[in-house]
């Protein structure tokens, strides 16, 4: 597997993005103090050349993901995430979570696979105009119930199984999505700020994990690495 472009991933570019920027110091997590290049007025400042590298081995993983056509879930339910994670997972067509983790979204899918099927088939039937064979009371009462699984579930619409990886923004917020992923032997892929416990996570990128242009750096970087993978396989004749 070819690396990863570095100049697409340049430590200017991330400059720019504010990703050197991490937490005060007293927030600091012992398992990032490799990545820590200085701390200024209290505050670390991450290594960009750390995390490039970091993040070139991320993109590279994620192209082996796309080559073999394999599932990611997109996970970043902070508000500053949402947009990048939404945007990034359907340009890949890949399922993803921006409201709130539930738990036992891997631990048991078994069951939040019921509930994706239940909402999936509601759609079906709402497109057939099927609906209407409900009174009008039942129809609300299932509209509200709806609302709520669609608000939760509806990005992992057509997710089946379990996903082959699990992409993150913010290890720290996302600690129950990422212990539900080495549980399940899910490897994860984490943005990670300077307060987060990156123990255990198959590839960890340590930058700024708040700002708004950071998160869509580093999530466009590793989705458009995904679709490089898709790319590099062979057309079927």
């Amino acid at each position: 597997m070819p690396k990863s472009d570095i100049s697409e991933l340049s430590i200017e570019k991330m400059f720019e993005a504010g990703a050197h920027y991490g937490y005060s110091k007293t927030r600091r997590h012992p398992s990032v103090s490799p990545f820590i290049f200085t701390t200024k007025n209290k505050t670390d400042i991450v290594d960009l050349e750390k995390s490039q590298k970091m993040l070139v081995d991320a993109c590279d993983f994620m192209k082996e993901l796309g080559a073999k056509n394999k599932v990611v879930l997109f996970v970043g339910t902070k508000p500053e995430a949402r947009e990048a994670v939404m945007a990034a997972a359907q340009a890949t067509g890949m399922p993803y979570v921006i409201e709130r983790w539930i738990g036992g979204t891997l631990s048991n899918f078994t069951e939040i696979k019921k509930r994706i099927a239940e909402l999936e088939n509601y759609k079906i039937e709402n497109e057939k105009g099927e609906l209407e064979k409900y009174t009008k009371k039942e129809r609300l009462m299932l509209s509200k119930k709806m609302e709520k699984l669609s608000k939760y579930y509806s990005g992992m619409i057509g997710m089946k199984k379990i996903p082959d990886a699990v992409l993150i923004i913010d290890a720290r917020k996302e600690h129950i999505a990422a212990t539900e992923a080495r549980k399940s032997k899910v490897p994860v892929v984490a943005l990670a700020n300077t307060d987060s416990n990156i123990k255990g996570i198959t590839h960890s990128i340590i930058a700024n994990d708040a700002s708004r242009l950071s998160i869509a750096l580093f999530t466009k970087a590793l989705a458009d690495a995904y679709k490089v993978g898709i790319m590099s396989v062979p057309a079927k004749s």
